[in-house]
């Protein structure tokens, strides 16, 4: 079995893996000084509610925010995976930071699809994924998984405590879940912040977290590569899914699409 075989295996069967060490250092410690800039720049404030956290810093729509963020969702260790577990077809649901800082509590046990009016189990509609840019310990705030709770008929009560164990992993890794597993983020109780990405993406049918092509300017979704625009909704899926009047929106940021992308062409 391939590596990205085993990934997809070990999702299937626990609903996450873990993908050591495949970030570089440069790129790791790139993203982490930027996060800091932007946090400067906009005086980025944690939120007030029990999701996002009172101790927590978020930010939002980082592909609108700075160029280096574009190697995020396309990266070769990664996104194959993701294409794995979703199809080709997939989109990038959001991408934003998520820091939590020293004295946060944990967050509640959630899963990210549980808001899909569809029953469970069902395959996977979500797959999202955690980039760490420091270490991921239990003290510091370690994403907290159930294994196994992709496959329940349900979804978690909100608040409600759960035995969950921490995917502790070094500095550079990615975790990577499918929608359905019961997470959360851990409580930090050391002296340092936990610094990661949330990658999110979700099949090409259903609509993103980010409303991308909004949130985004068109100017800068322009000098995105051919892979970025189309995960971000720059595209037809299966043929259908996403055209303006049976046209490609590729065709917006300058782009040729194919002579008829519509799946009425294609038979």
């Amino acid at each position: 079995m391939s590596n990205v075989g085993a990934h997809v295996a070990a999702v299937e069967r626990d609903g996450y893996t873990v993908l050591e060490g495949v970030i570089t250092p440069d790129l790791v410690a790139a993203l982490g000084d930027d996060l800091l800039r932007l946090e400067s720049t906009y005086d980025v404030q944690p939120a007030s509610n029990s999701f996002e956290g009172a101790r927590t810093v978020r930010i939002y729509n980082l592909l609108a925010l700075g160029k280096i963020y574009e190697q995020v969702p396309v990266h070769e260790r990664v996104l194959p995976i993701v294409e794995r577990v979703l199809d080709p077809g997939c989109l990038v649901s959001s991408l934003s930071s998520i820091s939590i800082m020293p004295g946060e509590d944990a967050q509640p046990i959630h899963a990210d699809d549980q808001l899909i009016p569809l029953p469970k189990p069902h395959p996977p509609l979500v797959c999202n994924t955690m980039w760490a840019l420091t270490d991921f310990t239990e003290a510091n705030g370690a994403t907290r998984v159930i294994p196994g709770s992709h496959l329940t008929d349900h979804s978690p009560e909100y608040g409600h405590p759960y035995d969950s164990i921490a995917a502790e992993m070094p500095r550079g890794s990615v975790l990577l879940w499918h929608g359905s597993l019961w997470h959360g983020g851990g409580a930090n109780t050391t002296n340092e912040r936990r610094a990661g990405l949330a990658m999110n993406y979700c099949a090409g049918f259903v609509r993103q977290q980010e409303n991308q092509q909004l949130g985004i300017p068109q100017d800068v979704a322009t000098h995105f590569s051919p892979r970025l625009r189309r995960l971000v909704g720059y595209g037809i899926y299966a043929g259908l899914i996403g055209h303006i009047d049976k046209h490609d929106p590729v065709a917006m940021l300058g782009d040729a699409p194919d002579d008829d992308p519509m799946v009425w062409g294609q038979r």
